[in-house]
């Protein structure tokens, strides 16, 4: 009498008109209900193995389901075309779990909606397009979930570089598995408004630049799951800060370049002299006029003397700004000397139609030098002679 119940059930289950199993963990059929068998015919027999049954496209995501079944406590669902008697293959939507004791998976099958030939084909090529994808591209990794975070595809080469194999993500729950990560800890709040969102992260020790993607149902309407999008961008990133390094040494070479090339010299006593050479334009003019008026301010300097000896070419905005630099010189209570003009320079500045009447031009240095010595001398001889005489005391 005891073994009743068990021949009851398994009456029950030879009978029932739905597409029930059990099958090993290895995969092979222990029982199969008679629905089940009258569905795909003696291709059912106790210990046919399911990878057997299915279609060779079909057999790599069957086999990370099944394992997906095998890891966890909750239900699977996923689809698979199975083998009938008559040898077509029939697509199947299947949920299964693992047995209580680990030993065995308990699956229902039900006939999955039929698809067009034309739509079928649609989607064969979408589904070879987005594995050559997940095949070919080294830091992509991509996977999407249910409206409850469980995963049912899971794809990219960027997984397998943190040491996670294609599909191993199928059947978990990502929200839960990444419940510590700022991103994820308002999931299904937030990722399920329909808002397409984009946030960087750092696992594994890589940087990564995540998308997430509303799923929606066929009307559009519905968002019943994500797409997840993450690229491997460590190596770009690194790339990125070693060129910020390099324009950052650049900078600071050039700044040096351009202070060597306008040296400011205190040849006397009061009197500094700025030799410049090469092409003059309107970035090194500036920088020269804050650098030359900051030198007189702290030299108390008398006169400056632009030596342009070395310069062959100004543009007609550089001649500008080497007036305003003169005129600038005076407001600080010195004189500004320009001196060594070039011929073609001395006609770029007369066709601007400046006024030229208040500047300062010496033939060469040596001229300027002589002018501003002879400047200072006769003024502090004309101090000396306007200073009273000193009284003697008459003598006792």
């Amino acid at each position: 009498m005891e073994s009743a119940p068990d021949a009851l059930l398994g009456d029950l289950f030879a009978r029932s008109p739905d597409l029930l199993f059990v099958a090993s963990a290895e995969g092979a059929l222990l029982h199969s209900s008679g629905g089940l068998r009258e569905a795909l015919g003696a291709g059912v027999a106790i210990g046919a193995l399911l990878a057997d049954l299915a279609h060779p496209d079909d057999r790599e995501a069957l086999s990370a389901a099944w394992a997906a079944v095998l890891q966890g406590d909750e239900p699977v669902s996923f689809s698979v075309r199975l083998r009938d008697g008559d040898g077509a293959y029939r697509r199947l939507s299947c949920s299964a779990s693992r047995s209580s004791d680990g030993s065995a998976v308990l699956g229902s099958l039900r006939a999955a909606p039929e698809i067009a030939g034309d739509e079928l084909a649609k989607l064969r090529l979408k589904a070879r397009i987005l594995d050559a994808v997940a095949e070919h591209m080294e830091f992509l990794g991509f996977w999407s979930t249910d409206r409850d975070g469980v995963c049912h595809y899971h794809a990219g080469k960027a997984s397998e570089r943190i040491g996670i194999k294609s599909g191993a993500l199928v059947g978990r729950n990502l929200l839960d598995m990444y419940s510590g990560m700022d991103q994820f800890s308002h999931a299904r709040e937030q990722w399920f408004d329909g808002t397409v969102r984009r946030f960087p992260s750092q696992t594994h020790g890589l940087e990564w630049d995540n998308w997430i993607i509303p799923l929606r149902d066929d009307s559009g309407a519905l968002v019943e799951g994500m797409i997840g999008l993450s690229l491997d961008i460590t190596e770009s990133r690194r790339a990125e800060n070693e060129l910020r390094i390099q324009l950052d040494q650049i900078a600071a070479q050039q700044k040096v370049i351009r202070d060597l090339s306008t040296p400011i010299i205190e040849v006397w006593d009061g009197v500094l002299t700025l030799p410049m050479v090469g092409t003059v334009d309107s970035v090194r003019t500036a920088e020269v006029m804050d650098s030359l008026l900051s030198q007189i301010v702290e030299k108390r300097a008398r006169f400056a003397i632009l030596d342009l000896t070395g310069v062959e070419v100004v543009d007609t905005r550089v001649a500008s700004h080497l007036i305003q630099l003169v005129t600038a010189i005076r407001l600080l209570g010195a004189d500004g000397i320009v001196a060594g003009i070039k011929p073609n320079v001395a006609q770029t500045m007369v066709a601007l139609g400046l006024d030229l009447s208040q500047l300062n031009t010496q033939r060469n240095l040596r001229a300027a030098l002589t002018y501003a010595i002879r400047s200072m001398s006769l003024a502090q001889d004309a101090s000396r002679a306007a200073s009273p005489a000193p009284t003697r005391n008459p003598a006792p």
